[in-house]
């Protein structure tokens, strides 16, 4: 018997079906994907509504299902990747570096020194190639190895400099394994840019850490948590702000930003914009070309967190105003660049301005193909776009799902 074979099953009892047929407990599978084991029984037994198509994702991916009408039902199959993206074929090395517990003599530690050149050099990869996902993960497994292995062999005085050098690499991992079909790993690189920065006895490094764990934490629906996490870290910095470097005062209004989306994300107007208001703030005491390395914030960054909490909260025209105020090319990492333009092609969504989306998701993927091929956002713009083609772009849609690998 299979689940597909079950008709009258709703989501829930498919669920429960392949999480049983996996021989996955509910923590595990809870765990997996960001929430508690009375959560997937609250699920599996109907308390709660079907979850989202997000989280839907990432209960298949955890119990290694492909096909999602293995949990909906609808009768056809329909393909995980198409909606969420395929992996990453660098994927298995650098999970492999992740998840390796070497127990016995290692390779010869790095120089403190060298170790740093290589991950300033490999964030600067991260930021200025298209192909950014294929460029780190032909950097991470070696990085990943030879940062940890220094950590552990480093003598007392050099630890915490070398514990630093860890976190970032775990911060930098971060952008490698989000939005891949490896939930697990998303959690645990998070978790160890924290853990790091706080054996480190690093605020600033710690409060990187938390940057990326509350991105974790939002895109699992675990707000408050996030909230509470983002405002413990900048209460953590604030009493070094007076005489800390320009960085310090950088991931101080990231985190203020990301306090931000977090609140839009809820629809919570005022909150949302009083915290983009004291990121504005920070970002006015730097330099007018400064850019945060890991967060790229900025202000031509911020300008684009305009948009997304416009859209947030639904309201497409304001987002619109907000994009004319932003130059794409002033963004320059070019990740981030092409993920705002996907931001604006969603508040021409929500207009049903269906040209103009389509012009701006095509412009995304040229920016940066490895951000629009693993956005969520973006993968969802065209399923729709192929549904219902802008006149006379049908077979522009076409080619541009191919290449994202979308099917239409």
């Amino acid at each position: 018997m299979t689940a597909r074979s079950e008709p009258d099953f709703v989501v829930g009892q498919r669920v429960r079906y392949a999480r049983e047929r996996a021989g996955m407990s509910r923590p595990v599978l809870g765990g997996l994907v960001g929430r508690s084991a009375d959560w997937v029984k609250a699920v599996e037994t109907g308390r709660l509504r079907t979850p989202k198509l997000a989280m839907l994702l990432k209960i298949a991916w955890a119990l290694e299902i492909s096909d999602l009408s293995q949990l909906t039902g609808n009768g056809h199959g329909v393909s995980v990747d198409m909606f969420a993206g395929a992996s990453h074929p660098a994927l298995p090395e650098v999970q492999t570096a992740l998840t390796e517990y070497p127990l016995g003599p290692t390779e010869q530690p790095q120089s403190l020194d060298h170790l740093e050149v290589r991950l300033t050099q490999a964030w600067q990869v991260r930021h200025s190639s298209p192909d950014h996902r294929t460029r780190l993960g032909q950097l991470l497994p070696a990085l990943i190895r030879d940062a940890r292995n220094t950590a552990r062999a480093a003598s007392d005085d050099r630890r915490r400099h070398a514990r630093r050098l860890l976190s970032g690499v775990y911060q930098l991992a971060d952008f490698y394994v989000a939005h891949l079909p490896a939930p697990e790993l998303v959690w645990l690189v998070a978790d160890r840019a924290v853990t790091e920065g706080q054996e480190a006895d690093d605020p600033y490094v710690t409060a990187g850490g938390v940057w990326t764990m509350v991105q974790v934490l939002r895109e699992t629906g675990r707000w408050d948590e996030a909230l509470h996490l983002a405002h413990s870290a900048i209460a953590l910095l604030a009493p070094h702000l007076d005489t800390a470097p320009p960085d310090w005062h950088g991931i101080t209004g990231a985190l203020e930003a990301e306090i931000a989306y977090l609140h839009a994300r809820r629809g919570r107007h005022g909150e949302a914009w009083a915290h983009w208001e004291r990121a504005e703030h920070i970002v006015h005491t730097l330099e007018p070309g400064y850019r945060h390395l890991q967060s790229s914030f900025s202000r031509a960054v911020l300008g684009a967190h305009a948009v997304t909490l416009h859209v947030e909260l639904g309201r497409p025209g304001e987002a619109l105003r907000a994009a004319d105020r932003v130059h794409a090319q002033d963004i320059p990492s070019l990740p981030r660049r092409s993920r705002h333009l996907i931001e604006v092609a969603r508040a021409h969504r929500q207009r049903d301005e269906r040209h103009a989306a389509w012009a701006l998701l095509h412009r995304s993927e040229r920016t940066a193909p490895e951000t629009i091929r693993y956005n969520g956002f973006a993968r969802d713009m065209l399923l729709d776009l192929n549904r219902r083609p802008p006149t006379g772009l049908a077979d522009d849609v076409r080619d541009l799902s191919h290449r994202v690998g979308v099917a239409g």
